[in-house]
């Protein structure tokens, strides 16, 4: 059950689905506010004679707009049930009605999806990544190039267009083997051949030390208090003129809000939990260091506290 606005009943309550008949109904009025529903998932459900090695998706997957034929291939089984080598007979030469480009972009999509799933992205993001590939795929812009970096590039934009920016190390974490140059260099292309087919520049969105915060504390264990006092030390440290990378200045803002608590995070943590290197830490915290009575809320920590911190 779930709650929605009833007019009948002029407030809130909890509906009921009819499934029989693909209604929405008031639990309360009885009226039905959505009828003829289409359920477009998949209906697990197999009538093989045997139940092992068999596939229970009967009707097929959920349809995907970026696919021609999405959702509406069949698959050919064996007599005894199972499905086996489609290529080993006639009937199964049906099974790759599907050419070769819808087939390398299905791969691409379960690609896309692995690597999502392994960062805990909302869905939005892997359609916008797939959206992006498909635009390339279109343009035969992805021949003879390398497909993981290529497919992680995808991600890491579709990341800063959604406003919710992962680093490159992140994304490098789950892209099948690619390299951070790789991916770096992947980027630079996707933005180039978009900006060519649209005749204008893609839009990445800017990215700020405030967007890793929150991931990064989490990564580190911090308490509460400690994360509220990171998150408005960054805000206030965008009023200087501090010319660091978003994802160092949110490095060294962490390293300094653990210094001013009971729980001391090492450098070395807060580097492998960051992705930034700890020599990189140390010259923005020279870089920071003078700003710190006006970038450290008074309530986390006072002016003694500060001067007990060690100077660069």
């Amino acid at each position: 059950m779930s709650d929605a606005y009833c007019t009948d009943c002029k407030r809130e309550t909890e509906l009921v689905f009819d499934h029989s008949a693909g209604d929405t109904l008031c639990s309360e009025c009885g009226l039905v506010l959505e009828s003829h529903s289409i359920d477009e998932t998949s209906e697990w459900r197999t009538f093989a004679n045997e139940s092992s090695n068999s596939d229970p998706n009967r009707v097929g997957g959920p349809t995907n707009p970026l696919l021609a034929d999405s959702a509406l291939t069949t698959v050919i089984a064996k007599t005894n049930g199972s499905s086996g080598d489609f290529l080993s007979n006639s009937l199964g030469r049906w099974q790759n009605r599907n050419g070769s480009a819808e087939r390398g972009l299905i791969q691409a999509f379960k690609t896309i999806a692995t690597m999502s799933e392994r960062l805990a992205l909302v869905g939005t993001i892997k359609d916008r990544a797939n959206e992006i590939f498909k635009r390339l795929e279109d343009q035969k812009s992805t021949r003879g190039r390398n497909q993981d970096a290529l497919l992680a590039a995808c991600l890491y934009i579709s990341c800063r267009q959604e406003d919710k920016p992962r680093t490159i190390k992140e994304i490098c974490s789950v892209a099948n083997g690619a390299t951070k140059k790789e991916i770096g260099r992947a980027k630079d292309f996707i933005v180039k051949t978009l900006g060519l087919e649209t005749g204008h520049s893609v839009e990445l969105g800017a990215i700020h030390a405030g967007d890793f915060m929150k991931r990064f504390c989490s990564n580190l264990g911090m308490s509460h208090q400690a994360v509220r006092a990171a998150e408005e030390a960054v805000k206030k440290s965008e009023e200087f003129d501090i010319r660091r990378s978003p994802i160092s200045i949110a490095a060294v803002v962490i390293y300094i809000i653990t210094q001013l608590s009971d729980d001391k995070k090492p450098l070395k943590d807060i580097a492998v939990a960051t992705g930034v290197a700890e020599g990189t830490i140390r010259n923005s915290y020279k870089d920071l260091y003078p700003h710190l009575p006006k970038i450290i809320p008074s309530w986390y920590a006072k002016e003694e506290d500060l001067k007990n911190l060690s100077s660069p």
